[in-house]
């Protein structure tokens, strides 16, 4: 435990001069200046938690996620760019063959979604490396009787290292954030709900991330022409469930506040205790996991007992280098503390799309069953255009049925169902600073709630949210 905090720390004080990371529940989101609609060759830019941006193929090409180096052979490239910045329309670039981009965990985005901006280098020994990361300072007021406001910092630091053999590959991944420094009950949010704080639950907040966010191993094997076999685990990761997790998603790369649906889409992409394996080819991927259903607790600093408890299945299809969809199925043993003794059937269904040139959407729908318990349907549809280099606007409509809004046992609306809607629209202005992108913005979220939330939330309850996010772009 010991070396692997000299590790995260060595790695958060890099972030802070070239990575920095961090923001899932916090206002996450891996973003950075716009990129322009035909950017230079060695020109990159952070197009979302897993950016795009154009480089030199015939020298090296480094994958999305993982910053995959590919060397003399040609092989399956994540999120590749011809010469001028544009994927060619028969997926091939300098004789390799793009494929569909590497996103959270061993989720995929459309291959138009580039590849992850960061600082790529040699280690030797024909491993490489790749260190990026955020600070996204964030100013939020959330009104009405249970608004609040917060002055706060969402960070990530994420290293990589990764060696190709022949018809292999091995990775080994590490992110970490320092929003445990922040306290445990995150940042104001209204109607999020999810995890705790002080033994108490967590209502109209978002809980910080955990310092490790991920520490996990990815081996690659081809089994045939285009189709390859894949193993990925770890004490901390993300197993085969929901969407890309939203901070690794272009349509949020901007959007300071994380979703209020989060805990039906990606609250699994921290696990403590993570193994899937996989059979991937161009335009699809199926894979299985078995983790750990409970949600990470209060101690933001540790790593917990891995468990093989629950298990998942994800289907993927990228039928264009423009589109991704997935379907997932999952049964979690008890993951919620608000819940004990309740077990979850999680399904959940996703389509995003990137233009290639500035533009990326995702819709979602996500269906929570309780046993014993009621089912919660929740649905997302999100939107970042980048209109220039430096203007961008950004949007997430979300309608939610939750029951947690009052956990007081003693409350008359303890336990009943309410649905909400949030409608949040923004805006953000990108400048390059050096090997960094600063993005300076702002959004204003609105609700529609049932009347009978008038006494407690107020008759408008609004959220406004400023915000500067410093990333590392190459």
């Amino acid at each position: 435990m010991k070396s692997l905090l000299v590790l995260a720390a060595t790695a958060l004080s890099t972030g802070l001069a070239t990575p920095a990371f961090a923001q899932d529940h916090a206002g996450h989101g891996d973003h950075t200046p716009a990129p322009a609609p035909a950017p230079a060759p060695t020109e990159t830019h952070d197009h979302s938690q897993m950016d795009h941006g154009a480089m030199d193929h015939s020298q090296m090409d480094h994958g999305q996620h993982p910053g995959t180096y590919i060397g003399p052979d040609p092989r399956f490239v994540s999120g590749c760019r011809s010469a001028s910045g544009v994927l060619e329309d028969g997926g091939m670039v300098d004789g390799v063959v793009c494929r569909p981009t590497e996103a959270s965990g061993t989720s995929r985005l459309p291959a138009a979604e580039g590849m992850m901006p960061g600082q790529h280098f040699d280690i030797g020994g024909g491993w490489m490396g790749m260190a990026h990361g955020y600070l996204w300072g964030v100013y939020t007021d959330q009104t009405g009787p249970r608004g609040d406001d917060k002055l706060y910092v969402q960070s990530m630091a994420m290293l990589m290292a990764e060696k190709q053999f022949g018809g292999a590959r091995l990775q080994f991944r590490s992110m970490m954030s320092a929003e445990p420094l922040m306290n445990n009950r995150g940042y104001p949010n209204l109607f999020a709900t999810g995890e705790t704080a002080d033994g108490e639950p967590l209502v109209d907040r978002q809980h910080p991330h955990d310092l490790f966010m991920e520490l996990a191993v990815r081996a690659d094997v081809d089994i045939g022409e285009g189709t390859k076999a894949f193993f990925y685990g770890g004490p901390v990761g993300e197993p085969a469930l929901g969407p890309p997790a939203f901070m690794h998603r272009a349509s949020a790369k901007l959007n300071p506040e994380a979703p209020i649906t989060h805990h039906w889409f990606d609250s699994t992409h921290i696990t403590y205790g993570v193994v899937t394996a996989g059979v991937a080819g161009k335009v699809w991927q199926l894979e299985a996991s078995a983790f750990r259903g409970e949600e990470p607790d209060e101690d933001r600093w540790d790593i917990e007992t891995p468990r093989l408890d629950s298990w998942s299945v994800r289907a993927t299809l990228n039928p264009s280098d423009n589109w991704a969809m997935q379907v997932s199925y999952a049964q979690l043993d008890q993951p919620e503390p608000m819940h004990p003794g309740q077990d979850e059937k999680r399904t959940t269904a996703s389509v995003h799309y990137n233009s290639g040139n500035g533009l990326a959407a995702t819709a979602a729908f996500s269906a929570k069953d309780r046993v014993p318990g009621p089912t919660l349907i929740a649905w997302l549809a999100e939107a970042n255009w980048d209109l220039t280099e430096h203007h961008t606007l950004f949007g997430r409509i979300e309608n939610v049925e939750n029951d947690e809004l009052f956990p007081d046992h003693d409350d008359p609306l303890h336990d009943q169902l309410f649905q909400v809607t949030k409608l949040q629209a923004g805006y953000a202005y990108s400048l390059p600073l050096g090997p960094f992108g600063l993005s300076l913005g702002g959004s204003v979220a609105t609700f529609l709630k049932p009347e009978a939330l008038d006494a407690v939330y107020g008759n408008n309850p609004m959220g406004y949210t400023v915000f500067a996010k410093l990333n590392l772009v190459r």
